[in-house]
């Protein structure tokens, strides 16, 4: 499912207000254009936390209108592997954490920033079953070159994680994602797998998180096994594919 980007043409550039961040990671609401998300069935889903953080800092004044991100910008699953519609979730809830801030280190290039949550499943699973595990996908935008330095800086923050301790060990291994968007990275972590009642089982689980750039965006998105369990690889690089396609469709 690769995408040919060598046609690219070149777009026009948008005037953005610059929008600093809560700490090191801007803390936007989604805006979105077309109509809110359902809320996610109480029965399966854990209730989403607030939409929005407000910066403690003001914006940096500017005569243009801010930078917004419309819903139509993230990712939707077909219905057969939707087990909830996607619901606005906090950036600094979605975004993953290993030994650090890795995925916080936009700076004040950041011009936006807003983050969904996707709840799946298997193809025509009974509605009585639980999901297969969720994905919560960010989108910065960022002024000027600083899509491509996030990248550049993350790459050398996940070089510097080859492991870290949730409740165990947590392995980080990092490849770079071809065929997607103008450059991408996958990362996976493995760790022990247990029970639900927190026994090792003596296997491996593991899930994934994909960040990649179109032009002058950059999303993320951590894939997240039901409770703990393994993450599905399959939906995740379906996911980000779907994601790129959507973000360029926005930029066009």
């Amino acid at each position: 499912m690769s995408r040919d980007r060598s046609t690219r043409t070149a777009r026009p550039r948008r005037l953005i207000a610059l929008i600093p961040l809560l700490g090191t990671v801007a803390l936007a609401a989604c805006t979105a254009t077309e109509d809110p998300p359902a809320a996610a069935p109480t029965s399966a889903v854990p209730a989403s936390a607030p939409a929005s953080a407000t910066p403690t800092d003001p914006p940096a004044p500017s005569g243009s209108t801010p930078a917004t991100i419309p819903t139509s910008a993230f990712v939707e699953l077909p219905t057969e592997l939707r087990k909830s519609p996607r619901r606005s979730t906090p950036v600094g809830d979605a975004l993953p954490k290993l030994c650090g801030n890795e995925f916080g280190t936009g700076g004040r290039q950041v011009t936006a920033s807003a983050a969904m949550t996707v709840t799946y499943q298997l193809a025509d699973e009974p509605a009585s079953n639980v999901p297969q595990g969720m994905i919560h996908q960010t989108i910065f935008t960022f002024d000027g070159d600083g899509a491509s330095a996030y990248l550049t800086r993350l790459r050398s923050a996940v070089a510097a994680c080859p492991s870290y301790d949730r409740s165990g060990p947590v392995t980080v291994r990092s490849t770079t994602l071809p065929g997607v968007g103008d450059e991408a990275l996958l990362l996976t972590r493995t760790w022990a797998e247990t029970s639900l009642n927190g026994e090792r089982t003596g296997g491996k689980a593991s899930s994934q998180i994909a960040v990649a750039r179109v032009d002058t965006v950059v999303t993320v998105l951590d894939d997240q096994g039901w409770e703990g369990t393994s993450g599905n690889p399959t939906m995740l690089d379906r996911t980000v594919r779907d994601g790129v396609r959507a973000i360029d469709a926005w930029q066009r």
